[in-house]
């Protein structure tokens, strides 16, 4: 069973008890789902009227992007999850030889690598999601501008949230791997803030 079969207070206490899984990572990668899924709804109620007939481009647009989002984001909140278990899981490897020095060492490195590879896709794929906000804020059917608002908060808070675990994952890494996802970090956290204040601001436009 996971994450996405369990009720949603299944899912709170499990996130509220003192078990480091599932955490910030997690959560991050179901408030991404989340904002798909008022993505996907604002798309539909634009795309249900000729009202709104001047949104329904970016509505098929943001749909594309969104709809795969329902279930990826649930795959990525588990992924998540067992990452973080497998490095703790590498940590407790016995280390009283050299072979097992090394294959502990060895076992660290790619589990950290996973756990910094996980939230590292989240935030990439929210960011793809908060790039069509914007529009869908002008655009589509005013009645539920509100709710690309709120789908534009949790985006938010799924890029950064993620961006958080990356952070302190990739300290852990060594060589390459470290060299490559360091620069995405900031890049990735300032588009969106960006992206974030430019949707809030088309929100507060659509309102008047």
């Amino acid at each position: 069973m996971t994450f996405m079969d369990k009720t949603l207070r299944e899912f709170q206490m499990m996130l509220a008890s003192e078990q480091p899984t599932p955490g910030g990572g997690t959560a991050s990668a179901v408030a991404l789902g989340q904002a798909a899924a008022l993505t996907c709804m604002v798309s539909k109620l634009t795309l249900s009227s000729e009202k709104w007939e001047r949104g329904w481009g970016i509505s098929r647009q943001s749909l594309a992007i969104a709809e795969p989002l329902l279930e990826k984001a649930g795959q990525l909140a588990q992924q998540d999850s067992d990452a973080f278990d497998e490095v703790m899981r590498s940590y407790r490897l016995p280390k009283l030889s050299d072979e097992e020095i090394q294959n502990r060492r060895s076992k660290i490195q790619s589990s950290t690598l996973n756990a910094t590879m996980v939230p590292l896709e989240t935030s990439i794929l929210a960011i793809k999601l908060l790039e069509v906000l914007p529009q869908l804020a002008l655009l589509g059917n005013s009645n539920a501008v509100t709710d690309v608002g709120v789908a534009g908060l949790l985006a938010s808070a799924a890029a950064k949230g993620a961006l958080f675990n990356v952070s302190i994952n990739v300290g852990g890494l060594s060589g390459e791997h470290r060299k490559e996802i360091e620069p995405q970090i900031e890049t990735l956290t300032e588009k969106a803030r960006l992206l974030s204040r430019e949707i809030m601001e088309n929100v507060r436009t659509s309102m008047i």
